[in-house]
């Protein structure tokens, strides 16, 4: 459970995917004067550097990120999310990559505040130093599943919470459903942001999951962004983000994003995109 480090897939489609939704919702967030938290249950390091060693076993960045840095003044709409790569970028070469923490720390405001949960013992050590002396983070060396359900509600009450666990277990799967579940109750205003990956036809449990998600009752949007087809056995062809309670016309946000991000990211014919608008079950 504690071997996954995200440096080895920093800036790849998923991270892309992720993090572009990310900070369209922190962007929604903001809309408003009054101050809101943020929650990241599985912070990682909080910023990557794409040339070390790490990055390059892989080199993912390179079919992700970097596809999309030379042409990052033709998306607007990625505005917030692409000032947050460029900020820590000097010049047009693509060194360093920020987690979801970063991005969320570049994007709130003074009146705002984030609390950061990492059980790895050396991801909280790097993440620490990233978020050294600000005042807005709270850093916690805890589990992150069980973080958000005794974290919340939070002070403010406004705000976003991410759950991005690596799945490296397949007990991940249920205790999203089960962490949310808990949560929601305690924090029913919530706006929660789930990552998942897509995997082959043997490994794949996020539709289970997702099925699970939607009996909770809660408001529920799906979107998925497939770079190439689906494998027979384990390889990830791509990745979704389930949002519940997303904000108002969120939807209509992504239809015109997705097909843009296909477009650039695909590696087969066989690329897609979907956005799902689902029904309780509940």
């Amino acid at each position: 459970m504690l071997s996954y480090r995200h440096a080895f897939h920093a800036g790849n489609h998923a991270d892309i995917l992720k993090h572009a939704v990310l900070s369209l919702l922190i962007d929604q967030l903001k809309q408003k004067d009054k101050p809101f938290c943020y929650l990241d249950t599985h912070s990682g390091g909080g910023c990557y550097d794409l040339t070390g060693e790490w990055a390059n076993k892989k080199a993912e960045y390179l079919d992700g990120i970097a596809r999309l840095w030379p042409q990052r003044d033709q998306w607007p709409a990625l505005k917030s999310y692409i000032e947050c790569v460029a900020a820590l970028n000097n010049d047009d070469t693509l060194h360093y990559y920020p987690g979801s923490p970063e991005i969320a720390r570049s994007l709130l405001r003074e009146q705002d505040r984030l609390i950061l949960m990492e059980l790895h013992n050396n991801e909280i050590d790097i993440l620490r130093q990233h978020m050294y002396r600000d005042p807005r983070v709270a850093l916690h060396h805890r589990d992150g599943f069980e973080g958000l359900v005794a974290l919340t509600p939070p002070t403010p009450r406004r705000g976003l919470a991410l759950i991005d666990p690596p799945y490296e277990l397949k007990e991940d799967y249920d205790r999203v459903v089960k962490t949310l579940a808990k949560a929601w109750r305690r924090w029913p205003v919530g706006i929660y942001a789930v990552w998942y990956p897509l995997l082959g036809e043997e490994a794949d449990r996020s539709q289970h999951m997702l099925r699970e998600c939607q009996k909770l009752g809660i408001p529920m949007l799906t979107a998925e962004l497939s770079i190439q087809a689906q494998s027979p056995t384990w390889g990830m062809h791509g990745s979704g983000m389930a949002i519940f309670n997303p904000p108002w016309q969120f939807e209509q946000q992504l239809e015109k994003l997705l097909p843009e991000l296909c477009s650039l990211l695909a590696l087969t014919p066989q690329a897609n995109w979907t956005i799902k608008s689902h029904n309780s079950e509940g």
